[in-house]
């Protein structure tokens, strides 16, 4: 069967999105009183980022979002993620908040509705204010208490409209690729500061949970996670070993806490020690959730390390098949599997595809983009979603990453995941094909 006869797995109230995050698209960088954040410093700095690229500028959509939102709407799409700039609302991490952000937000919102996309906010997509790292960051305790300070004061201004919030995304990033390979701000390289950052940011989460229900019963709240499945290269012992430890640090590092309100002990082999951590703060952790966001790219398959190599870093093993423009291997039943097992494992929850997309290197034609090998990822992936779905997983919705083409991180402008491209000079967005696809499959599917 093909993706065209299993839309039918797709229910009416299914939520077709896109996603973009704020320092990736926002630009805006010093207007209206937004502070700097991380990612502002880091990218400023010489070396850390491809071309020396930064989110200064990035997309405009600070002052494009209305037009950015008519794309949407023409596009069908009955979703929208985005994340706040939490230093464009608390420019120093907590106190005097900026009244002129706030109303960034609101208008945005407003906007969304107005054109009859619901709106799913994420409250911490890696923009750290900067002052809150100037005093520990995700190392210090006293961030996680910022953090639901934040997201209740989000909520006391927008919680009227925006029903569906979720508090993290990704703190496998924050934790590893900001702590411990230094790929992403802050910078650093400590498997420590790794271990304690990744705790303090799950007890954040935990405490925005607490705050946005004490203040209004009727938010769906959840958390973000990038997880990818293991597979072993081959059926021995050795290495479906390999392949357990490997899921441990992709999966279960964070997956463990918030759904068992505990730290799998292998964690120790691979960063030198299991968090610190009271049986209060586990309970806080694993706050019951309205629902698990899964960010999934792309599976991995290890093979077992060699006598004279340590347990970790697992080798891993590019399979002969089609990789992105990341590098990175098109393994679609890795989807599939990956909800069922959260279904058996941790569930039952409703699931939502928050992140899945694909960069390629586009080319621009006669003023088009023929992105065919994005249409066939996305085509893919969102059969291996109706596939779950015909299995019987809960899954409530897929958002598109990204809606744009924007700031990747450390690959700054290289990597393109949009389904619309953006020419960073001049702001002119042009629909891709995949835009167009993506269209037509939303259109047949709610038809």
């Amino acid at each position: 069967m093909t993706l065209a006869n299993k839309l039918s797995h797709f229910p009416p109230t299914f939520q077709w999105g896109v996603a973009t995050a704020a320092y990736q698209v926002e630009g805006a960088a010093t207007n209206d009183g937004r502070g700097p954040s991380i990612w502002d410093a880091f990218s400023h700095t010489p070396g850390k980022v491809l071309n020396g690229d930064t989110g200064d500028v990035a997309c405009d959509h600070y002052h494009r979002y209305s037009y950015d939102i008519g794309l949407m709407k023409s596009l069908g799409v009955t979703h929208y993620r985005f994340s706040v700039s939490w230093p464009r609302i608390f420019p120093q991490g907590r106190k005097d908040l900026n009244v002129k952000g706030l109303a960034f937000y609101d208008r945005l919102v407003d906007t969304l509705l107005d054109h009859g996309i619901t709106p799913i906010l994420t409250l911490y997509h890696w923009d750290l204010p900067l002052a809150l790292q100037q005093q520990g960051g995700w190392q210090n305790p006293d961030t996680a208490e910022a953090f639901g300070h934040y997201a209740q004061t989000l909520a006391a201004a927008l919680g009227d409209r925006v029903k569906q919030w979720i508090t993290h995304n990704e703190p496998w990033c924050t934790a590893y690729l900001g702590h411990l390979s230094g790929e992403h701000a802050p910078g650093l390289t400590s498997p420590s500061a790794a271990v304690n950052a990744a705790h303090y940011a799950l007890l954040s989460h935990g405490k925005a949970t607490m705050a946005l229900r004490a203040l209004r019963a009727d938010l769906q709240i959840g958390i973000t996670l990038n997880l990818s499945p293991v597979y072993p290269d081959n059926n021995s012992e050795e290495s479906r070993k390999a392949a357990s430890l490997q899921d441990v640090f992709n999966n279960r590092w964070f997956l463990d806490p918030v759904f068992l309100g505990r730290y799998p002990e292998e964690l120790a082999l691979i960063l030198g020690a299991v968090p610190q951590h009271t049986p209060a703060e586990m309970e806080i952790i694993r706050q019951p959730l309205d629902f698990l966001g899964v960010n999934y790219y792309s599976a991995q398959v290890v093979s077992a390390p060699q006598r004279h190599q340590p347990a970790w870093p697992v080798p891993h093993v590019t399979p002969r098949d089609r990789t992105t423009a990341m590098g990175w291997p098109v393994i679609p039943r890795g989807l599939t599997d990956l909800l069922m097992r959260l279904n058996r494992e941790y569930g039952p929850i409703p699931l939502v595809i928050t992140e899945n997309g694909a960069a390629y290197d586009d080319l621009i034609e006669e003023g088009m983009v023929h992105d065919n090998e994005r249409i066939a990822y996305l085509s893919d992936h969102i059969e291996a979603v109706a596939d779950a779905l015909g299995q019987g997983a809960d899954v409530k919705g897929y958002y598109l990453w990204s809606l744009m083409d924007n700031f990747e991180w450390a690959f700054g402008y290289a990597k393109r995941f949009g389904i619309i491209h953006v020419n960073y000079r001049t702001q002119e967005r042009i629909l891709k094909d995949s835009a167009l696809w993506y269209r037509n499959l939303i259109r047949e599917a709610l038809s």
